[in-house]
């Protein structure tokens, strides 16, 4: 958050948002509006046996799917990626749709790369190398916090090197996001705490970020008002549409944040003890969030006094240990488990992984800037 004379920016969030109870019934007319004829349908194995989820997206879009591929995993994989493109190119499907979380909407973003640009998915690692527009890509969010469904980038784990690959470019980011509450419903408690706590974290690293600007801004502390008052309620009342389609928009608000300010720190530890050890991302941004506040205080302390002041908090005194403890006990209080220790994590591995954590991409744009591994062995160790 640094709105000096110097500052200058570009706003890019090309997504059309379709959101409302029943708006799954717009897909058909989307996929129509964008040209595809023949459309592969994205999913993992638990939802493909929804009716209630799935199956009720299936039937909306009607005579465009193609076929279908089940397969995605949670942190899914270069390995399914090209599977599942070895299934869009043998149906001649010339656009994809995806329905679930992050992994799933990844999953898709990586075949209709591959759709437009052929090969395999490891000839096109890296940021803005795509030569053409990735083919159009309709997401039906299941869950409420990883914000793909308008975000440029794509996290996909090479299993064999037990690490995330970022596959980034603004050709990737998809067409259309159907924003329907009624398919978030069925989210287990503890994913829906999870993925808000992602959402959360997007928000605030957007603020943090050394390319934080006005648009990003303002749509990251609405989300987080709005996520602040919604997650309890759904994780507690799962029924409740009003709460779970203001978490949905507010997800997809700080996605659109993100995408165009990035991330830093948080997601950087996250990506790379997620690899290492197959936690949930959602989760681990929740543990790291409050140490990265502290570590980054002094540099960054304008956007925490933001922060705070749209969680309702007094932006007097230490306000960075403030919204530190609040998001600790926040998290904590939906269920989360807040130490690595507890998950697996050891000690010995602290500063391996403190190595790695350098050389992930989001770590470059931390509000405080990072070069030795010593200067997050700390923060590793507080969230242990």
């Amino acid at each position: 958050m640094r709105y000096d004379n110097d500052l200058s920016f570009n706003f890019f969030s090309p997504t059309k948002v379709v959101f409302g109870n029943g708006s799954i019934g717009e897909i058909l007319s989307e996929a129509n509006e964008l040209g595809i004829k023949k459309a592969l349908m994205i999913t993992d194995p638990v939802l493909a046996k929804l009716d209630d989820v799935f199956g009720k997206v299936r039937k909306a879009a009607g005579p465009v799917v193609a076929g279908e591929f089940t397969q995605c995993t949670q942190d899914s994989g270069v390995d399914v990626v090209n599977r599942a493109y070895t299934a869009a190119r043998e149906l001649g499907a010339d656009g994809v749709i995806s329905v679930g979380g992050g992994s799933v909407i990844d999953t898709a973003k990586g075949v209709s790369l591959l759709m437009a640009e052929g090969g395999a998915l490891m000839d096109h690692v890296g940021f803005q190398n795509m030569t053409r527009p990735a083919a159009p890509h309709i997401v039906v969010p299941t869950t409420a916090g990883t914000g793909s469904e308008v975000t440029y980038v794509a996290v996909i784990k090479d299993h064999k090197a037990h690490k995330k690959l970022l596959f980034a470019d603004y050709k990737l980011i998809p067409r259309v996001a159907i924003l329907d509450p009624k398919l978030t419903i069925g989210l287990p408690a503890g994913l829906t705490a999870a993925t808000g706590m992602d959402a959360i974290s997007h928000a605030i690293e957007s603020m943090h970020s050394l390319q934080s600007e006005y648009f990003s801004d303002g749509l990251a502390l609405h989300a987080l008002r709005l996520l602040k008052e919604a997650i309890p309620v759904c994780v507690k009342d799962p029924g409740n549409l009003q709460a779970r389609g203001a978490q949905l928009v507010a997800a997809t608000m700080a996605g659109a944040a993100f995408s165009n300010a990035q991330v830093g720190l948080v997601h950087a530890m996250a990506h790379t003890v997620g690899a290492k050890y197959g936690l949930h991302h959602g989760l681990l941004n929740a543990i790291f969030l409050p140490h990265v506040i502290r570590f980054n205080c002094e540099e960054t302390r304008p956007a925490y006094v933001a922060v705070a002041q749209a969680f309702g908090l007094s932006p007097d005194g230490d306000v960075c240990g403030t919204l530190a403890d609040f998001l600790t006990d926040f998290a904590a209080g939906l269920g989360l488990e807040m130490h690595l220790s507890k998950l697996g994590v050891p000690q010995e591995a602290i500063k391996d992984l403190a190595a790695a954590t350098i050389e992930d991409g989001a770590i470059v744009y931390n509000g405080r800037m990072v070069f030795d591994p010593d200067e997050i062995m700390p923060v590793y160790m507080a969230a242990l």
